[in-house]
């Protein structure tokens, strides 16, 4: 009996099938988040989003297994202060993303518990509106980190970014330079204590990313940031032909966490 060689075409199709399934098993490793923003009009829209955020949204999303979800107000000085609400929350997966809103609407507790919130009438509503950006996780910090401060609530620095670009592709080449570039792994070299890296899939501001640093305080903050600047790894990086030109505008929200936020 004669055995026939797989043609090339088979042996290609079965490498790009392989690939695909690679593929498909590291994006599946990588987190997504929704960062929500809540706008306010006044302090008391503020103080029923609280409640609820604290009373029922963190009670029910820990039930259904989802933790370290970060609630953050702007600083004081901000012009946003007392204006916006941040609102951090982890996903393993799209699916559980997407189902989540299920599971919220069929717990009990949490429509007792929020109740103030999800019942408001159209003529006193808890907030102006909520703006919902949604994100993946780089393959370069495909996990959400937990920050190691030690430091009051108060006096920690909480800086998210965001990082627009020209276009699509100029996007990718800067998304490359954390990730190929270990810009990423610079970061963790020099203690910024990150929290995440993600290319955001939904927003508008698109394209762009947006990644989470931490400090004890605002002196720590500036001290990070100076020795970043001067790192040779940075120097050389940022010098690259290849890396030129690739951000044309970045975002700066200098945020703190709430007493009753994960972390």
């Amino acid at each position: 009996m004669i055995i026939k060689s797989p043609s090339r075409a088979v042996i290609l199709s079965l490498l790009f099938s392989a690939l695909s399934l690679g593929v498909m098993a590291q994006k599946a490793k990588q987190e997504f988040y929704e960062i929500k923003i809540y706008k306010l009009k006044d302090k008391v829209q503020g103080d029923r989003v609280e409640a609820f955020l604290k009373n029922a949204y963190l009670p029910a999303l820990h039930q259904v297994g989802i933790k370290n979800i970060g609630v953050f107000k702007p600083e004081d000085t901000d012009t946003t202060a007392g204006k916006r609400i941040y609102v951090l929350v982890p996903y393993i997966s799209m699916e559980q993303f997407l189902n989540t809103p299920e599971l919220l609407a069929a717990d009990k507790q949490y429509a007792i518990n929020g109740k103030d919130y999800i019942d408001a009438v159209y003529s006193q509503p808890p907030y102006e509106r909520i703006e919902s950006i949604l994100l993946r996780a780089f393959t370069g910090m495909p996990r959400m980190e937990m920050p190691v401060l030690t430091t009051p609530r108060s006096e920690r620095v909480y800086e998210l970014r965001s990082y627009e670009s020209a276009s699509e592709k100029i996007y990718k080449n800067k998304v490359q330079m954390f990730n190929l570039g270990d810009e990423v792994g610079l970061f963790k070299q020099l203690g910024f204590n990150a929290v995440f890296y993600a290319d955001v899939i939904i927003g508008n501001r698109m394209p762009n990313l947006m990644y989470m640093t931490t400090f004890a305080n605002r002196a720590s903050r500036e001290e990070h940031w100076k020795a970043f600047r001067e790192a040779p790894q940075w120097k050389q990086l940022s010098a690259m032909e290849e890396y030129q030109h690739n951000v044309s505008k970045v975002n700066i929200f200098f945020i703190r966490p709430t007493e009753y936020s994960d972390y």
